[in-house]
């Protein structure tokens, strides 16, 4: 699976090269977002060379309301063919999926920043940043990290320091297993930041990952469980284990039964890690309020 490389740098994924297979994902799909400005240019091609600079100049400084995709019509004819392109350059904007407007020519940069405002201007209910993050998360819940973590990088390509946005693609790379990419997204969030609590949730997520990596396979910590359902530790690794292959519920079962038996083992370690997991769930996830529900009924009855 590939996801998204988030770099410290200037946003390059406002700015991309395009190719006949990959058009369709680049520019249809992508306007669906946010207008998608396609640059039809050759190597060959003088007015070319002074325009594209001016482009990328406006593009960035949009802050992701447009992006940018270039297509060298030597390499790849049949979509500007097909479009009925006769002369470069040529720049045709696409909203939603269709073509929208357009210009021939190297223009000024005046008449390309006023291109730009005239279509951003003109989108009809163009979501907020926070919609954006609620589109993403709702797409990494249904288990599409890679999808969800191109929507978390168009945000922080608009605004490098969104929490929210960094935080999400962390998480998008703990989901993948990548934990060092994780650490350092997360490593992006200021100082003053990271207590907050879409940053301590992945940060959980990210311990409780690298806890796992110690521990044998599930199978061999169930069979121990098994042979002796007093070995609590045992019982706390499988837990950690379980929640790392992605069964919460299960994981949850386990340090219960802990509680249960033992609420004072390892100096209340269960309860504690199970507090743990549900910092890395998040509140509203169904695991973490049935298990809050299990472990308030153990404590207080």
């Amino acid at each position: 699976m590939t996801i998204v490389e988030q770099g410290s740098g200037a946003a390059p994924d406002l700015i991309k090269e395009t190719t006949t297979q990959t058009f369709v994902k680049d520019v249809i799909e992508e306007s669906k977002r946010q207008p998608v400005l396609i640059d039809f240019w050759a190597p060959w091609c003088g007015p070319c060379r002074q325009l594209t600079p001016l482009l990328e100049k406006a593009v960035r400084a949009a802050k992701g309301k447009v992006k940018l995709v270039k297509m060298n019509i030597d390499e790849h004819p049949a979509i500007p063919g097909q479009m009925g392109i006769q002369s470069i350059p040529a720049v045709i904007a696409f909203v939603n999926g269709q073509p929208a407007d357009g210009f021939m020519g190297a223009v000024p940069e005046s008449q390309i920043t006023a291109f730009i405002g005239k279509l951003t201007a003109a989108m009809p209910g163009e979501p907020n940043i926070a919609e954006i993050i609620k589109e993403a998360e709702a797409v990494l819940a249904e288990g599409d990290p890679a999808a969800a973590a191109q929507i978390y990088a168009d945000v922080l390509a608009a605004d490098a320091t969104n929490i929210a946005a960094l935080a999400g693609l962390a998480r998008c790379y703990v989901a993948t297993g990548a934990i060092e990419r994780a650490k350092q997204t997360l490593a992006m969030v200021p100082e003053s930041k990271r207590n907050d609590a879409a940053v301590s949730a992945v940060q959980a997520s990210i311990d409780l990952s690298e806890q796992a990596k110690a521990l044998g396979p599930v199978t061999e910590l169930e069979q121990k469980v098994a042979a002796n359902p007093l070995d609590h530790q045992a019982r706390f690794d499988l837990a950690t284990a379980l929640n790392a292959s992605g069964k919460r519920a299960e994981a949850t079962q386990q340090l219960l039964e802990i509680v249960k038996r033992d609420r004072k083992w390892n100096e209340d370690g269960a309860r504690k890690q199970l507090v743990q997991f549900f910092e890395a769930w998040g509140p509203a996830d169904e695991a973490t309020i049935e298990g809050r529900k299990r472990l308030s009924t153990i404590l207080f009855s």
